[in-house]
């Protein structure tokens, strides 16, 4: 048993859009995960405003980090270092948090780790007990990929969209059919009530000798099918039209990771982002698995949205290496998963 005095100990700050969270990690074990989410704030406007995210994370932060701290039964003084997310994101919100992370880093003479947003998803599954090497299908609202974890910061991308995301396509359909933020969420509880094989929609790059994606011909099918009801006059089953955008993104994802996880010759698979949420991709990666007899991993639904525990999981390893940031750490909104 580790002695609590020699773990390592780990606050981990996330802020990289519309979720200010905090949690911290003892030795890989998640001991809280602090979730202050503005989705309300933002339904109002149907997306995410910027500048308006940036003044909630400011808002919410200290009792978030402090409710993380209380809840782990630790204090800042017990922890071994401080991480944060550093990028990708938008850059105001990704600011509140590394500046307040430096801060605290600051004053507790703690050393601060600098965190990839994207690597912190695919860390998710290291918390479920999935161990390297294994592929990843990481879609989230601005990622899709296809990556192989070669050790718990090492990752090659095999592959990743060309356009759009998997998950900014759900929620760019989910908004030209009128369908409230969040969107994405919302256009997978109708698709439950349609018939997925009513309306036959492309599927962009599926038979391509490749692992990228291209969601955007899909979604300009959609606002033409639309266009194209509107001036005939047509009622639109807005069911069946969920459901048959929904399968053909899924079978895209699934039909690629199956591709990627044989020709890598790896009998281990998980998922992580907010897309992996959606009920039907979860499914079809539990079919994928059982037909392969691949391992699976995929995190609950808490820990597939933007969460401080996965940047927590994420950072552990990072201080493991000894790979830390100094004081003059700054957001990069752009910021690659191998950069």
């Amino acid at each position: 048993m580790v002695n609590k005095m020699s773990s390592i100990k780990i606050l981990a700050i996330e802020s990289s859009c519309d979720e200010t969270s905090a949690a911290v990690i003892e030795d890989g074990k998640l001991l809280s995960n602090i979730i202050a989410t503005q989705i309300d704030i933002h339904a109002l406007y149907g997306g995410v405003v910027p500048e308006i995210a940036s003044r909630s994370h400011l808002e919410a932060i200290s009792s978030v980090v402090d409710s993380a701290l209380n809840e782990s039964g630790y204090t800042l003084e017990d922890m071994s270092a401080i991480a944060v997310t550093k990028g990708p994101g938008l850059v105001g919100a990704l600011l509140i948090g590394v500046s307040y992370a430096k801060a605290l880093a600051m004053a507790s003479g703690k050393p601060i780790i600098g965190v990839n947003h994207m690597a912190g998803h695919i860390s998710a599954n290291f918390l479920l007990g999935a161990k390297p090497p294994f592929i990843c299908l990481v879609v989230s609202g601005g990622h899709t990929m296809i990556v192989r974890v070669d050790d718990y910061t090492s990752f090659t991308v095999l592959g990743s969209t060309r356009d759009d995301a998997a998950g900014e396509a759900f929620d760019k359909v989910a908004r030209v059919m009128g369908l409230a933020y969040p969107g994405g969420a919302k256009l997978d509880k109708l698709a439950d009530l349609g018939d997925e094989y009513s309306i036959d929609l492309p599927k962009a790059m599926l038979k391509e000798d490749n692992y990228d994606f291209s969601f955007s011909g899909m979604k300009s099918a959609v606002l033409n099918y639309l266009n194209k009801a509107k001036m005939k006059g047509e009622e639109v089953n807005k069911e069946n039209l969920c459901a048959s955008f929904r399968r053909s993104v899924v079978d895209i994802l699934v039909t690629k990771l199956e591709k990627a996880a044989k020709a890598e010759g790896l009998n281990t698979i998980a998922v992580c982002g907010g897309v992996a949420c959606n009920s039907l991709l979860r499914k079809e990666l539990k079919a994928l698995a059982d037909r392969n007899g691949y391992e699976l991993f995929i995190p609950d639904n808490v820990l597939c949205s933007d969460n401080a525990g996965m940047i927590a999981a994420q950072a552990y390893h990072m201080y493991k290496n000894g790979d830390f940031s100094d004081l003059k750490l700054n957001a990069v909104a752009s910021l690659e998963l191998c950069q």
